[in-house]
């Protein structure tokens, strides 16, 4: 018999992780195809920081190499980027005009890098950092100059500025929020990050609006990045400009389909509509996962969310069972030049909420947990992430804390969590 066909449009860390799950619980099922915009086999995004670091190399990226996919039957198309979809013919068209069917379609076509609105973007040196082709291009300007800034104290700014460090150049970070990391860090913490970061050689510029890059005019065009003037009037000299102001979902093709797509908080482009089985809220036999997707009206970029996705999405696709994505709390964790960071739930805490805080600024650690009617609802932590697991384990549960609330803060061997329990995801946006 003739088997249905699946598309997968997107080889990120997404698609793939769909389609390893299928493969194990289906093989044999579907007709499958893949289509990947970018001429690499399939790679894990969050690794190019150790990458960039001078840490691995590229080729310690790779998830699966091409061979992986002809021994499972799979049709692979890199270097193809999907520009058009009819839902009426189920056919998926490719930039070099080659044509697929389906009969179901799985889109993971990730995010991309928000668009900095000030003069002078298009200034040879001024890169954003997404994929392999621009760490490449981050490496070799590393080997040529030596002034760096990053525009974003967010995970992917401070990522991006300890490679650049790392490599030699002299980094500043330009962050328009007062402290780093404030969507995964309260002040005190992200103060305390900022002073050990400084000790180590970042330098910082905090609460500071770019207002324009400005160019040398020598190299033709508008020239090269000479120079980063913030709002205030100061200009900080650059070589080279990685901008780090945050992602949105790529959903270009899937407007053009005629999916619905919602907004973001800020009224901007948000993802696409997914139900809890991850299928389109306009189109049944069109599933979407991975930072693409608004579930319940919410995008995520961390790899836990992602992975639980990607096997609701392929045991829907296998007709195995009615497995549900619900959301839920996710995991900041990360480590940024020898620092353990890590964050989860209400950290910031509020009306009604008890914290429980110890600091010692001289060994760099903080650590932080927030209690509401006797249930942990958040923890910040930094330079001590060791029982990160166990404190995320407590918030996905909900479970009341009882006498283990008196040996939280301790991490006395009660708090541990268990093997095989929920841990928080890798942070990071580059899926």
């Amino acid at each position: 018999m003739k088997r249905p066909r699946l598309v997968v449009i997107g080889n990120g860390l997404a698609g793939t992780r769909t389609l390893e799950e299928l493969l194990r619980i289906a093989p044999d099922l579907y007709d499958i195809s893949v289509f990947g915009a970018e001429p690499y086999a399939s790679y894990n995004r969050t690794l190019l920081s150790p990458v960039l670091a001078g840490e691995q190399g590229i080729d310690q990226t790779t998830l699966h190499p091409r061979a992986w996919y002809a021994e499972h039957g799979v049709q692979l198309h890199l270097g193809k980027e999907v520009v058009s979809v009819n839902r009426i013919r189920r056919e998926v068209m490719a930039d070099d005009c080659s044509v697929a069917e389906y009969d179901r379609l799985v889109i993971a076509t990730g995010s991309k890098p928000c668009v900095l609105q000030v003069p002078g973007t298009d200034l040879e040196g001024v890169h954003a950092w997404r994929d392999i082709a621009d760490t490449r291009a981050l490496i070799d300007a590393t080997r040529r100059y030596r002034r760096a800034v990053v525009i974003g104290g967010g995970v992917s700014g401070l990522e991006a500025a300890n490679g650049l460090m790392l490599r030699g150049m002299q980094t500043t970070v330009v962050q328009l929020a007062p402290w780093l990391m404030e969507r995964q860090l309260d002040d005190v913490a992200g103060a305390l990050l900022q002073r050990v970061l400084q000790a180590k050689g970042l330098k910082f510029a905090l609460g500071a609006m770019t207002q324009g890059f400005i160019g040398d005019r020598y190299h033709g065009r508008g020239g090269r990045v000479m120079a980063v003037q913030l709002k205030d009037g100061r200009e900080i000299p650059a070589d080279l400009v990685v901008v780090a102001t945050g992602i949105c979902p790529n959903t270009e093709l899937a407007r053009c389909m005629g999916l619905h797509c919602t907004q973001d908080g800020r009224g901007g482009r948000g993802g696409i509509s997914v139900n809890d089985t991850l299928q389109s809220t306009t189109d049944a036999r069109i599933y979407a996962v991975g930072e693409c997707a608004a579930h319940r009206g919410v995008t995520h970029g961390l790899v836990a969310p992602l992975n639980e996705q990607a096997k609701v999405c392929a045991t829907h696709l296998a007709q195995r069972g009615m497995g549900h994505y619900t959301g839920g709390p996710v995991g900041t964790q990360l480590n940024i030049s020898g620092i353990d960071v890590f964050s989860a739930g209400d950290f910031m805490g509020g009306a009604g909420t008890e914290q429980l805080v110890r600091s010692d600024a001289q060994a760099g650690i903080y650590k932080k947990l927030v209690i509401k009617e006797d249930q942990l609802v958040g923890a910040c932590l930094v330079g001590d992430a060791v029982h990160a697991s166990a404190y995320f384990k407590l918030l996905r549960e909900g479970r009341k804390l009882g006498k283990l609330r008196d040996q939280l803060m301790s991490g006395e061997r009660t708090c541990a969590a268990p093997a095989g329990g929920p841990t928080p995801s890798a942070a990071t946006s580059a899926i």
